[in-house]
């Protein structure tokens, strides 16, 4: 992260914040969380449009929400048809969200939207996407610790050392939303794509409320994916583009071992034939099958680096390689 310079403007009544909260089996906590959006966000930004995904809630949710979007003209809902996860919940609301910021938060009532304060403050200096960090979290230590390493993963993987990739509470422009696009589970890298296509990230600590309904849907099989899309992350942030520089290293890799290994046994056999050394059977020696298949290995490698060109060359729009900051008037 770096510091930019402060150039941001902002209209005197403030910019329009779409707040996007996807919601799964929390009907007891949505009248709550409307009161403090309205009273936390309401106030300080513009328009204010409050975006409730019901993502296959199987509890009365969808019926709150069709309640509170009668009471308030700023609520309105979107009612999946089953449960296809956070991030589908959110890709949802960013299709539907028109203002010019968007804040994403859960609706457990764990993140404090009385934050967004802060976190617009921290976006006035320059920056597009700020990152809320859960500084003094209230979790269990066996969601505490594994988040510790995953975050210390991300950042030692990608370059965007942040304290908590994880943290739902997330402020950014709607400019990044318009240029990456999050599927699976990668709702938790926003950052980390943001910075990819040149947007700048901060972080800000922010207040971590103790759970009042529902359970964590956290566990172990969440974490392992979490793991998972980091690999898929860090491949689409660095070779999306140039698949062949990824494939291609690992394939020329191996088909140098593999070449070398073939070399040095045809020196060997060479010599044997001359009497240098002693005569022994070189088909029985486990180089021989190593050698091969480091070579047969790295050609598919390169193969399919050559063939993922081939589809990046002939799929890219013209914009994909790239993202604007700003322009100049037109004259």
């Amino acid at each position: 992260m770096t510091n930019p310079p402060n150039h941001t403007t902002q209209s005197p009544q403030g910019p329009s914040v779409s707040v996007i909260v996807p919601v799964f089996n929390e009907q007891a906590s949505l009248p709550q969380l409307v009161d403090e959006l309205m009273a936390g966000v309401g106030t300080v930004a513009g328009p204010l449009q409050i975006l409730m995904i019901d993502d296959g809630s199987t509890d009365n949710s969808w019926n709150v929400i069709l309640r509170l979007s009668e009471t308030f003209s700023s609520v309105a809902g979107i009612r999946l048809r089953r449960n296809f996860g956070k991030a589908a919940a959110l890709t949802a609301g960013i299709l539907e969200a028109r203002g010019e910021l968007i804040l994403m938060l859960d609706a457990d009532l764990q993140d404090d939207p009385a934050e967004f304060q802060t976190m617009l403050g921290k976006l006035n200096e320059g920056y597009d996407v700020v990152n809320g960090w859960k500084q003094r979290r209230l979790d269990p230590w066996h969601k505490v610790y594994p988040s510790k390493v995953f975050n210390w993963l991300v950042g030692a993987m990608t370059g965007v050392r942040l304290h908590d990739h994880n943290c739902g509470l997330k402020l950014f422009r709607s400019s990044v939303a318009a240029e990456i696009r999050i599927y699976g589970e990668l709702h938790r890298f926003i950052p980390v794509l943001a910075d990819a296509r040149g947007f700048r990230v901060a972080e800000v600590p922010v207040h971590h409320r103790p759970r009042q309904h529902g359970h964590s849907k956290y566990g172990v099989r969440r974490f392992l994916r979490g793991l998972l899309d980091l690999f898929t992350v860090k491949f689409l942030t660095s070779f999306s583009r140039r698949p062949l520089h990824a494939l291609g290293g690992i394939g020329m890799t191996l088909f140098l071992l593999g070449l070398a290994g073939l070399s040095y046994l045809s020196s060997l056999w060479i010599l044997m034939r001359v009497g240098a050394v002693p005569l022994e059977a070189i088909g029985n020696r486990p180089l021989l099958a190593y050698s091969i298949a480091a070579i047969l290995l790295g050609g598919q490698a390169l193969s399919l680096g050559l063939l993922a060109e081939l589809l990046v060359a002939s799929t890219e729009r013209p914009g994909d390689g790239f993202s604007v900051r700003e322009r100049t008037s037109p004259k």
